[in-house]
Order: C-alpha cells, then structure tokens, then sequence
C-alpha cells in the first residue's frame, strides 16, 4: 500500500471499536466487516500483535476495510507505525515520556488519545499536550480491562467540567447497563469483547447503538 499523506480524520459519536490482532486473521476480518454496517466512531488496533504475523500486511488490511466506510484507525502505543502506514492515530496507555520528540518525529497529522482513571493529572496532561480524546477505564469491571481501576464517575463529571476533552467510557459496559451512564456527559464508549466476541457483532452493536441514541441529547452535547 502507498503511503499517501492525507487530511486528519476526526473520530465520531457512539462506539469505539477495539480489536484484538491475536485473533484468527480470517476471523477478524469477517467480523469487522460486519462491524463497519454499522456506524462506527473509529477502530483502535489493541497492541496484541502475534509474533510470527506480518503486523503491517494485517494493519493494511483493517485500514483498508474502515477507510472504505471513513471510519478511523488507531494503533494502540506502537506510534512508529503511523510513519510505514495509513493508520491515522495512536491511543496511549500511558503517558509516552517523550511525547514532543513523538508530534516531531510522524510525518502527518494524526489523532492522539490517553486512557485516564481516577488521577486528573492525566487529564490535565492530555489537555495541555492537545490531544484529541480522553477515554476513561474501567467504568464496570471488565475481564477485558482488568488491569484498570473503577473510575469514579466524580472524576468523569470533573473532567467533562473543566477540561471540555472528548470522552469515551470503557470497561464493562454492556447494552443492559448503559443507562447507569445516563448522569455523565461523554462522546462514546469502547468496547472489545462486547462485540468482537460475538457471532454476530453487527447486531451487537445495533443494541448498543439503540440504547444509546436513547440518550442522545443527553450524552452527546
């Protein structure tokens, strides 16, 4: 694939949608794409590459899917790859130590986004260096997210508040529990095993969508 520079995509409302490279290729690739029937915010590739996998032949082929529905892709912490892809973002675990070194080093514009728990220094952190989105892990527990602490949803209105970022809610969050979240101000939610684990993860997000636009003015001001 060529490498062709291009105008930064923005990620939308409803459902961020995380997989996991691990996965049987053919599989994946099936289920995501009936995942992009529906509408989607953007794809984040978990860093969960198998080592005798061709991680950019892969990662072409994911690109190639969502970029013909104009859905985003991110990589999870691998930056270097937005430089030999067409990915168009990166989505930090943690904050990078070198994050300057990082803006100068791609060579295109491209989305950034920190996951953040209950220490609002990561916010500020975020808000300061200009990224594009915050997502807050884990709002339930998660066998998916287990290496998240439970966010207070104190922190979540905090936030929301005085920082006026973006927000996706991940962790746990199931279409039967999403009207707990009806009290917070957030963009979407990112989900992994709620969908990918499915048989039909097109219709899994047809529930989570549903339960959301049920909210719509609410949540996504």
């Amino acid at each position: 694939m060529e490498i062709i520079e291009r105008e930064k995509r923005t990620m939308g409302t409803g459902i961020y949608l995380i997989i996991d490279p691990s996965m049987d290729e053919l599989t994946l690739l099936n289920k995501l794409n009936l995942c992009l029937r529906e509408k989607l915010a953007a794809v984040q590739i978990w860093d969960n590459f198998k080592d005798n996998r061709n991680l950019i032949e892969l990662i072409n082929k994911i690109i190639e899917e969502c970029h013909a529905k104009n859905v985003p892709v991110l990589i999870n912490n691998r930056w270097e790859l937005l430089n030999t892809t067409l990915l168009d973002g990166v989505h930090f675990d943690v904050i990078p130590e070198n994050y300057t070194e990082i803006k100068r080093s791609v060579t295109k514009p491209f989305i950034s986004g920190l996951t953040c728990n209950n220490d609002l220094t990561l916010v500020e952190w975020a808000s300061k260096n200009k990224l594009d989105y915050i997502s807050f892990c884990s709002i339930f527990p998660s066998q998916t997210a287990n290496s998240c602490e439970i966010v207070n949803f104190n922190t979540i209105h905090d936030a929301a508040r005085n920082y006026g970022l973006p927000i996706y809610l991940a962790g746990g969050i199931k279409p039967e529990n999403i009207h707990q979240l009806d009290e917070l101000k957030y963009t979407g939610i990112a989900v992994v095993s709620g969908i990918m684990s499915t048989n039909k993860p097109n219709e899994s997000i047809k529930k989570y969508l549903e339960k959301l636009n049920k909210n719509e003015n609410r949540n996504h001001q």
